[in-house]
């Protein structure tokens, strides 16, 4: 009987534990001990629980309760409070007091979102000063708290970390930039300030930014829908998974009845390689899946950002990955457009990178400050050429600070941002330029003459410019350009100038005015009217032109190409060339495809060329306009002459033969026969990769460039189309 009842009892104790644990509130990690809370804001707090079951979350006497939905799922939000605490969260089934969950030391004040890359996730340890930094870290108002490394293809709800009080024992491993920005905030506002820390050294932007961001972004869409396609529930994930599982039900029923009738079974339908989860913490939206999706909602006062050394080859592309970030964050947060401040990048060495591709990632970020509420601060002053990881994150952190002082906290008067071009004056022999943000006006940071300005004209380069401070501008001259029409300022990796104004912060790379091109120099371009533009490393079975005015031009007599092919450290070469219309249908001059229906092997008349390339032209160009020759089509062909204008039957070169299959490899080429001259050639273009591209006649085995594939040498490849109504030229 005993033992019976020893039984019983033992059962009943597990059931109610059982149910305890069953029906055990709780919280995402973002909610521990220790928390910042922010201020003047709605406090927003969730969780799960059984569904029904009733939690109530109660804050510094004020309380309200709510029910979990029927996926286990609440929220409770609580009103607004001034900075204070500390104070005690109880979390609790009013219905079962066994049930409750009470979080300690909980401060309510300034809540800033801290990401980016491995210069935001430098710590306090690895940076200046830091025996003297850490002994120094009596900050108990200051809370941190670090997301761990965890790429995700889908939205991760919890995350295993939790919140620490800053002192001497904890600080080391924090943030630097934002330990020192939320350090001076905390001393000038005397209120609690939380950092939550999502950083990963060497990611790039697109894992932080989430699918919504990307999809509302023009320029973004290829990302966008690799993201759809890959993303289970969305209509373009569905309908292709659908379509893969008839295919492949109608397959397993064929395979059972061939396998049953001892007939050969065919293979079984390959599932879509575009449906494969995306992997890899360097993939869009991984590590906002993983990192950030986690305490979306967590009402913050702003983000600050210090990133972009991964995407410096991104140029202006990455103002468009920018914007997919920021608003992204703001729409997914719904707190408005809040404060996202963010540091360009310093100057380094970046091995064999062209000069001037940091300056074009500075240019980008620059253009993010056209976004509402945003900030940037330069750090040109305080970087290291030889280490990308410059250890003054004390001087970093304070100039985020600064920002969100002035725009955020009501120090209207305070300097927080460098000198900022506002406008450029051409002279007869100078440039003036003048700034704003000067405050009591523009000085040299080390008193030496101010240095990387550059200025050029119509027939020169950039050449170095001397700059004289006068007032709130610049006067630009330069021996060497005696008429200059634009400028640039710090276009080098390696620049480090020394304008500034009054509060000692830089001023940003710029450039302004209208540098000159090979295209401008070209006589009477001005009366051309441009049809098609196209960046050709976006190449393709199907072209999409960047430009496309086809529809808008109805009559022309003369058809101009201009070709720009630039490689890494090396001049761009172009050429121009021009002819009397070989076509009257203006679908037919651009890239032959086969939708395009050009299919062109003949004589052109009245050819023009300009070029900078090395060309065996005739010597008689200047005086008569030639003839040329084209081959425009889409098909395969064959080095066999066609056309017996004085080609190789041995090489691809001025004649060649098409061939079938007619969407084949395609030909887009222009020669003068008179002296077997190639003038460009664009073949292969269905295979971007793998394309063959050139001006004037190859050194390899093919003078037309077939199968050089070479198309990855160029940093920079052009293409534009002209035409002209030019009566006064007829055959």
């Amino acid at each position: 009987m005993r033992r019976v009842t020893l039984i019983c009892f033992a059962i009943g104790f597990l059931n109610l534990i059982a149910s305890l644990s069953h029906a055990q509130i709780r919280l995402p990690a973002i909610f521990t001990d220790h928390m910042v809370l922010q201020r003047q804001k709605e406090i927003k707090i969730w969780g799960w629980a059984e569904p029904g079951q009733k939690v109530q979350a109660k804050l510094n006497d004020e309380l309200n309760s709510t029910e979990a939905n029927e996926e286990g799922k609440w929220m409770v939000t609580l009103p607004a409070q001034e900075a204070g605490g500390p104070f005690q969260l109880e979390i609790s089934d009013p219905g079962n007091p066994e049930l409750r969950r009470i979080l300690k030391d909980i401060l309510i004040g300034e809540v800033w979102l801290c990401s980016g890359q491995s210069n935001m996730e430098w710590t306090v340890a690895a940076s200046k000063d830091p025996r003297k930094e850490i002994a120094a870290a009596n900050f108990p108002k200051i809370r941190h708290i670090k997301m761990p490394h965890r790429p995700s293809s889908n939205p991760q709800e919890n995350i295993n970390t939790r919140w620490t009080v800053c002192s001497p024992e904890t600080v080391a491993e924090y943030t630097a930039v934002g330990y020192y920005f939320g350090r001076k905030l905390h001393q000038d506002l005397d209120v609690p300030i939380g950092l939550i820390n999502a950083s990963w050294g060497g990611t790039r932007i697109e894992p932080w930014t989430t699918p919504a961001g990307f999809a509302d972004v023009p320029a973004l869409r290829s990302i966008s829908d690799q993201l759809q396609a890959r993303t289970p529930g969305t209509p373009v994930y569905s309908e292709k998974m659908q379509a893969h599982l008839n295919a492949t039900q109608n397959w397993l029923k064929e395979a059972t009845e061939a396998f049953e009738a001892q007939k050969a079974v065919s293979p079984s339908p390959q599932f879509p390689a575009e449906l494969t989860p995306v992997q890899g913490h360097q993939n869009p939206a991984m590590l906002y899946n993983g990192m950030v999706h986690n305490f979306v909602g967590f009402p913050l006062r702003g983000a600050i950002w210090y990133q972009g050394e991964s995407n410096r080859a991104d140029g202006m592309m990455y103002f468009e990955k920018k914007k997919a970030l920021i608003n992204g964050w703001r729409n997914i947060w719904e707190q408005g457009d809040f404060p996202f401040y963010f540091v360009q990048i310093a100057p380094f060495q970046y091995g064999n990178d062209r000069p001037e591709e940091l300056a074009e990632l500075w240019e980008a970020q620059s253009k993010t400050l056209e976004l509402p509420n945003t900030g940037m601060v330069v750090v040109s002053d305080v970087g290291n050429l030889k280490d990308i990881h410059p250890k003054n994150k004390q001087t970093v952190g304070a100039r985020l600070a600064n920002l969100a002082l002035k725009n955020d906290y009501g120090q209207d008067d305070l300097l927080a941002s460098g000198p900022t071009f506002e406008s450029l004056e051409v002279g007869e022999d100078r440039l003036v330029i003048k700034f704003s943000n000067v405050g009591e006006g523009l000085k040299s940071l080390d008193g030496e003459p101010l240095n990387w300005f550059e200025v050029i004209g119509q027939k020169t380069g950039f050449e170095k410019a001397n700059a004289e401070i006068s007032g709130n501008t610049v006067i630009l001259t330069s021996d060497a350009v005696k008429k200059p029409v634009a400028m640039r300022f710090a276009w080098n990796k390696l620049a480090e100038p020394n304008l500034a104004n009054s509060a000692n912060l830089p001023a940003s790379p710029f450039r302004a005015g209208q540098v000159p091109t090979a295209l401008s120099a070209i006589p009477g371009i001005e009366n051309y009217e441009l049809v098609y533009d196209l960046d050709l490393s976006r190449l393709g079975a199907e072209i999409e032109y960047d430009v496309d005015q086809s529809d808008k031009i109805r009559r022309f007599d003369r058809i101009g190409y201009f070709m720009e092919l630039k490689k890494a450290n090396e001049p761009a070469q172009y050429v121009f060339v021009s002819m009397i219309a070989f076509t009257n249908d203006i679908k037919k001059i651009g890239i032959p495809t086969l939708n395009s229906k050009a299919v062109f092997q003949r004589s052109i008349a009245g050819v023009e060329i300009y070029t900078n390339a090395d060309m065996n032209l005739p010597k008689d160009l200047a005086v008569a306009p030639l003839k040329g020759h084209i081959e425009f089509w889409p098909n395969n062909y064959g080095p066999v002459t066609a056309a017996k204008i004085g080609g190789s039957d041995a090489v691809y070169d001025i004649d060649d033969t098409p061939g079938e299959p007619s969407n084949g490899y395609g030909s887009m080429q222009v020669h003068i026969p008179q002296t077997k001259q190639t003038l460009f050639a664009i073949n292969r273009w269905s295979k971007p990769d793998e394309s063959d591209l050139g001006i004037g006649n190859s050194a390899g085995q093919h003078p037309d460039w077939t199968f050089s594939n070479n198309s990855g040498q160029y940093v920079k490849k052009r293409l534009r189309v002209f035409v002209l109504r030019d009566d006064n030229f007829r055959e």
